[in-house]
């Protein structure tokens, strides 16, 4: 029992030193004492980042500082509700920092800025009072020399008296329009037809931008204008070239006028505007800071590369800068003349000749000082064709001057290849790549083997039409041929060597061309006659001979024809810069190669079927020998003809498109012999006509009384001799 009672007294005990010992939450125990307990000593753990924390009897609670709200909108809370996060003051309150300034949030404060136009009076919201810009007008000239400054709150407005505007916006200063220049009376008055109108329109939007009251109400209508313009502009350059220099460069002026009104009322920092004859980029900078880094604008013709310091100079800036590129795309052949002013470009002492090779650029810029840029602009041009540079080759830039002529003044060529030129220049305008042609090297041995060859041609082409015109012995439809065949070749030589290379006037040498087209043709046509009358003689047994009347209505009405067409339907490509012959440009020399190589094909198919219808006959049983072998060596000549003839023309086709030594060599030589190998062939090889001649030159070198005794003489033999020869003089004019 003791030892019970003793173990119950035991935990009694403990049990009450357990009650005593344990405190209540928020206390802490300090011996047998449970006291508060600071939770705020550790508020980093109890509150949170961003909080004020609160101690009380047993708890505590936090407070978000100031700038910083509890994410579940509580104002005391513990770390148990949530956290502090920051608040952005600029949109609790849109009116915190006042309407002239922005706010800018930061962690758990905000600031605030004056905005353009304003400046700081106090640190307070709404401290941001106007400033007046027009009081420093003077100083700062904002509205340029002619212009009123306005002040307005946070910000002013130039007023532009009558005559000036200002583009963008009206804090740009104002700039003055020069109206007349747009005016069809100053002056040279327009040339062409319906430049009046562009100059009536373009003087109407710019009287309307000039006029003070009307200027800012106007709707933006630049993309309108400016296709109004181009319109326009195809209207005038469609039915044709411009006929005269005046009237280029007028086009010219009144177009990058145009383009420089137009560009700062379209709406688009960049306009591109294709035509059926111009092809426009233009870029355009607006404000009233000055632009800086590169331009770079580019058509299927051509490419620009500047920038906008250079485009919009280095004087006042009217609040506006303009660049454009303008691609003119049927110009080329107006402007193809005029290269009065190109000096400097002698090779060896020897001047060469020019033609347009790019298309026709003009290049625009707002910068008033063009003929003096500050950084030369680079200008990439394509090729018209390809054509490497060579030594009968070169590639020149150039610009169109005021003066309408071609002239290269500080206008250089800084790289070429086959298909494009890169012109560097020190001043803008319209802009082209020149080729400059140089005479060959062996060009005064051609001359030489042309002139003299020419004159044994022509020689030897009259005693052809001398001999085929009064020898009895050989007249017959094949003579006929033959001497028509030498008129036509007679002529086209003859032609040939006075007017081949007379290229001027230009009216003389199309027609000189139009010559050489229907001669040489007319040649080719009575040869072809020729082939048709042997395939004839072989093929038909009776009646193989071509009446007359269809010889000469096929012999020259089939080339006139031809020249008449093609003279109506490509005036312009009769006569080139080089040679008075046909152009190679626009299909027109198919009016000529084309029936070449239509007839020497009928030709050839003639001669096949003639020389296997000949061996035919030279192996039947009762064949006429003679007759045969005559008709073979007329085929013979025949074809060593069209051989003779064709070869010249391959040959010819590659001479007057590049003309290289050994070509043209070859060409003159064939061109130079026809009338030689024509006597040959047809005079010197036929049998009848050397006894022809023979007899021709005894009666002139047989002295008089032997010729009468001889004519007097009854000698039978003789007569029966002279009958038999009769006989055969007779037989060869039947074949």
């Amino acid at each position: 029992m003791g030892s019970g009672k003793e173990l119950l007294i035991l935990g009694l005990l403990c049990m009450l030193w357990k009650c005593y010992s344990q405190c209540l939450q928020g206390f802490v125990s300090r011996g047998r004492v449970c006291v508060d307990d600071n939770e705020c000593s550790h508020s980093e753990a109890a509150c949170g980042k961003y909080t004020n924390c609160f101690n009380t009897v047993g708890s505590y609670y936090c407070q978000c500082k100031t700038g910083y709200k509890n994410i579940h909108q509580k104002y005391n809370f513990t770390v148990v509700d949530g956290q502090c996060q920051d608040v952005n003051e600029c949109i609790e309150d849109s009116n915190i920092c006042g309407h002239a300034a922005y706010c800018s949030n930061l962690i758990g404060n905000y600031s605030c800025s004056c905005r353009s136009g304003y400046t700081d009076a106090n640190s307070g919201p709404g401290g941001c009072i106007d400033i007046d810009e027009c009081k420093e007008d003077e100083m700062k000239d904002l509205c340029g020399v002619d212009g009123t400054c306005e002040n307005i709150n946070g910000s002013y407005w130039c007023k532009c008296p009558k005559g000036y505007t200002n583009y963008g916006t009206r804090r740009t200063p104002c700039s003055e329009l020069d109206c007349d220049s747009f005016n069809a009376d100053s002056g040279s008055a327009p040339s062409l037809e319906g430049l009046a109108d562009i100059l009536f329109m373009m003087r109407n939007n710019c009287l309307a931008l000039s006029n003070p009251s009307t200027a800012h109400e106007r709707k933006a209508d630049g993309e309108a204008l400016l296709e109004k313009l181009f319109t326009a502009t195809v209207a005038i350059l469609s039915p044709g070239h411009v006929d005269s220099s005046d009237g280029v460069t007028r086009l010219l002026g009144v177009v990058e006028n145009a383009i420089m009104l137009i560009g700062p009322q379209l709406k688009d920092n960049r306009t591109k505007l294709e035509t059926t004859e111009t092809d426009t980029e233009i870029a355009v900078h607006r404000g009233t800071t000055r632009p800086t880094g590169p331009i770079h604008l580019s058509n299927e013709n051509a490419n620009l590369d500047t920038d906008w310091a250079t485009a919009a100079g280095t004087g006042s800036y009217p609040g506006f800068a303009l660049a454009a590129l303008l691609s003119y795309k049927n110009l080329e052949g107006s402007v193809n003349r005029s290269f009065g002013e190109l000096t400097g470009h002698e090779k060896d002492g020897v001047d060469p000749s020019f033609q347009i090779f790019s298309k026709v650029v003009s290049v625009v810029v707002s910068n008033p000082s063009t003929l003096s840029l500050s950084r030369p602009v680079n200008i990439t041009l394509r090729h018209l064709q390809d054509v490497e540079e060579s030594p009968e080759v070169s590639h020149i830039c150039a610009y169109w001057s005021e003066r309408g002529t071609w002239s290269t003044d500080g206008c250089y060529q800084q790289h070429s290849n086959a298909t494009h030129t890169v012109c560097t220049s020190e001043h803008l305008s319209s802009f082209a790549v020149l080729m400059a042609l140089y005479p060959m090297e062996h060009t005064f041995g051609l001359l030489v083997v042309t002139k003299i060859g020419l004159i044994i041609s022509l020689l030897c082409l009259i005693l052809c039409i001398l001999t085929f015109k009064f020898c009895r012995s050989i007249q017959g439809t094949r003579t006929t041929i033959h001497l028509h065949l030498c008129v036509c070749l007679f002529n086209a030589d003859l032609i040939f060597l006075a007017g081949i290379s007379r290229t001027e006037p230009v009216g003389g040498c199309r027609f000189v061309a139009a010559l050489l087209h229907f001669f040489f043709l007319a040649v080719f046509i009575w040869m072809l006659l020729e082939g048709v009358q042997l395939y004839r003689m072989v093929v038909l047994v009776f009646n193989a001979n071509i009446r007359p009347l269809y010889l000469f209505v096929t012999g020259y009405g089939a080339p006139l024809v031809i020249v008449v067409i093609s003279g109506i339907i490509r005036p312009k490509g009769y006569g080139t810069d080089q040679h008075c012959w046909l152009s190679l440009k626009d299909g027109l020399i198919w009016s000529f190669f084309g029936p070449v190589c239509f007839i020497i094909i009928l030709n050839v198919f003639f001669f096949i079927v003639t020389v296997w219808k000949l061996a035919q006959k030279f192996t039947s049983l009762n064949p006429d020998l003679s007759k045969l072998h005559k008709i073979r060596a007329f085929t013979v000549t025949a074809i060593a003809q069209m051989c003779i003839l064709g070869l010249m023309w391959v040959f010819g086709a590659f001479m007057f498109e590049k003309g290289s030594p050994a070509v043209a060599y070859i060409f003159t030589i064939l061109n130079s012999l026809q009338g030689a190998l024509v006597f040959i062939m047809h005079c010197l090889l036929s049998k009848q006509v050397r006894d022809e001649y023979a007899h021709f030159l005894s009666c002139i070198c047989t002295p008089q009384k032997k010729r009468l005794s001889d004519f007097s003489s009854t000698n039978p033999s003789s007569s029966q001799s002279q009958g038999s020869r009769s006989g055969q003089i007779t037989g060869e004019s039947q074949i």
